[in-house]
C-alpha cells in the first residue's frame, strides 16, 4: 500500500496534507518570476497555483471563496445587485459581500429579463469591482442554469431532457450542449448547472420533465454526451442531484428516499459515475433528499467516500440552493446555521449556493471556536481555487468579457432545437403510418 499521496489526491479525501502544501508552495515560489504572483504563473499546475494562493489568505478571504451571491444584471449596464426574496432577505450589500473576495455569482442573467449585451456589460463591470475589492484580484466564478438552453432572455429554447431520451441521439445532444456552452461563455459565464441525471422511478415526481429517462444506462449515455459538449467548450458542467433525488417517497419533491444501497448502486449512481468518467464533469451538486435518514448535504459517505475516494472525483461540490440551511430548517439535523455549516463542510460541500448564509458568519464562528478544523476550510478552498485556475480566473491577464455583439438565438441554434424536437417524436399507436411508403 502506498502511503505518500500528492496534494491533488488528498483534496478528494478528509486528509489535508499541510506539510506537503508547504513544500509545494516553496517550490512554486522558486519557479515564479519575481514580478509575478506565483498563483498567476500559468506554467504551474492549477493545484500548485491554488496552494500558493491559499497559503497567503486569511480565514475571511478563504471563506469568501466558499460562498455565492444571488444577483441580477442591470439592464442599464450598471453593476449587478442582490436579488431580494424570502430566502435572501438578509443578504449583505454587493459592496460588503465582495470585501474579502467572492466564490461565485449566482444567475446574473436568469434572475430577471435582461438583454444579452446589457447583461454582459453589467457582469463585466461587477467582475472588475470584485477584482478590485480583494487584495489578490480574484474574480468570481459565474454560474447559470442551462438544462434546456441558456436560461437567459432571448436565448434559444431547446427541447427538455425527456426529449433527449426519446431521441436516442447522443451525438446531437452533445452538439446542442456545445452550442449552449458557447452562448454562455460569450457573456462571461463559467459554469452550467446541468445536466440532471436523476433516474425517474415515480412519474408523479414534479421534476420529471428535467430528467432524461427511467433507464440508468440511457441517462448515463446521454448525460455524458451533454457533459462533453459543455466541458469541451471550456465551461464547467455540474451533475445533479447527487444522488437518489428522483426516488422520493410518493413522488413528492424533497421527500425521503426509501431505497437501499443495492438500488442506489444499480439505478441511481451509474449515470453520475458515467458522466464523471466518460464526460469529464468538474462539478457535482447534492440532492435535497435524505437516504436512510441522512440528508445528502451532510452525507460524508456519498460526498467524500464514494464520490472522491472511490470514483476519484477531484472537482468542486456545490450546494443545491439553500441545501445547507435546510439541514436546520427542513431536515432538523442541526440546531444552528453554524452546525449546519460544519456538517456540510465535513461531508464535502465546497461552495454554498445561491448566497452567503451558513458559510459566512456562522462558519467563521465555528472555526474560531474550534467546532471545525480550519484544515477542512483549506481543503474546500484548494478545490475552488484550483478550478478557478483551470478556467483562467487566476491568470495575470484576466479580463472580463464585454462583447459588443452577442447572438444567443441564431438560425443554427434554432435548427438544432428543431432537429432534436423532430427526433424526439415517438409513435405510440400505429394507425397505418408505418411502414412508410417507398416515396
Amino acid at each position: 500500500m502506498r502511503h505518500e499521496r500528492t496534494v491533488s489526491e488528498c483534496i478528494g479525501t478528509n486528509d489535508v496534507p499541510t506539510d506537503e502544501v508547504t513544500v509545494m508552495v516553496e517550490n512554486v515560489l522558486a519557479q515564479s518570476p519575481a514580478l509575478e504572483a506565483p498563483w498567476q504563473n500559468s506554467t504551474l499546475s492549477p493545484i500548485e497555483r491554488a496552494a500558493a494562493l491559499l497559503a497567503e489568505m486569511t480565514l475571511e478571504e478563504k471563506l469568501g471563496q466558499l460562498v455565492g451571491l444571488w444577483v441580477g444584471a442591470d439592464e442599464s449596464g450598471g453593476e449587478v445587485a442582490p436579488n431580494m426574496d424570502d430566502m435572501t432577505k438578509d443578504l449583505p450589500t454587493f459592496a460588503d459581500a465582495i470585501t474579502h473576495g467572492l466564490g461565485q455569482l449566482t444567475r446574473p442573467f436568469g434572475t430577471a429579463p435582461v438583454s444579452a449585451k446589457a447583461g454582459a456589460r453589467s457582469l463585466a463591470q461587477s467582475q472588475r469591482a470584485i477584482v478590485a475589492a480583494n487584495r489578490f484580484g480574484i474574480p468570481a466564478q459565474v454560474h447559470e442554469e442551462c438544462l434546456a438552453g441558456f436560461a437567459a432572455w432571448g436565448a434559444t429554447a431547446y427541447p427538455v431532457p425527456l426529449a433527449w431520451g426519446a431521441s436516442w441521439n447522443p451525438e446531437l445532444v452533445e452538439f446542442m450542449a456545445a452550442e449552449i456552452a458557447r452562448s454562455m461563455r460569450a457573456v462571461g459565464v463559467h459554469q452550467g448547472l446541468a445536466p440532471v441525471l436523476d433516474v425517474v422511478r415515480d412519474y408523479r415526481w414534479g421534476r420529471t420533465e428535467e430528467a432524461i429517462s427511467e433507464d440508468p444506462l440511457l441517462v448515463g449515455i446521454l448525460g455524458s454526451a451533454y457533459v462533453r459538449g459543455i466541458e469541451g467548450e471550456g465551461l464547467v458542467a455540474t451533475l445533479k442531484h447527487f444522488a437518489g433525488y428522483s426516488g422520493s417517497r410518493a413522488g413528492r419533491n424533497h421527500a425521503p428516499v426509501p431505497v437501499g444501497w443495492r438500488e442506489l448502486a444499480d439505478v441511481f449512481y451509474p449515470p453520475f459515475e458515467m458522466a464523471l468518467r466518460r464526460g469529464g464533469a468538474r462539478s457535482v451538486m447534492n440532492s435535497y433528499s435524505e437516504v436512510d435518514g441522512v440528508p445528502a448535504a451532510a452525507d460524508v459517505d456519498r460526498l467524500t467516500h464514494l464520490l472522491r475516494e472511490t470514483w476519484g472525483f477531484s472537482g468542486v461540490v456545490v450546494a443545491d440552493y439553500f441545501a445547507i440551511a435546510f439541514l436546520r430548517t427542513m431536515h432538523e439535523v442541526a440546531q444552528t446555521d453554524g452546525e449546519a455549516a460544519v456538517l456540510a463542510l465535513t461531508a464535502g460541500i465546497d461552495v454554498e449556493l445561491p448566497s452567503v448564509s451558513t458559510y459566512g458568519a456562522p462558519l467563521t464562528e465555528a472555526v474560531s471556536s474550534g467546532a471545525v478544523d480550519e484544515a477542512l476550510v483549506d481543503r474546500a478552498v484548494l478545490r475552488v481555487l484550483a478550478q478557478k485556475a483551470e478556467i483562467g480566473l487566476l491568470d495575470a491577464d484576466y479580463e472580463p468579457e464585454r462583447p459588443d455583439v452577442i447572438e444567443l438565438d441564431t438560425a443554427q441554434q434554432r435548427n438544432t432545437a428543431l432537429q432534436l424536437a423532430r427526433e424526439a417524436i415517438v409513435l405510440l399507436t400505429n394507425n397505418g403510418a408505418l411502414p412508410l411508403a417507398p416515396s
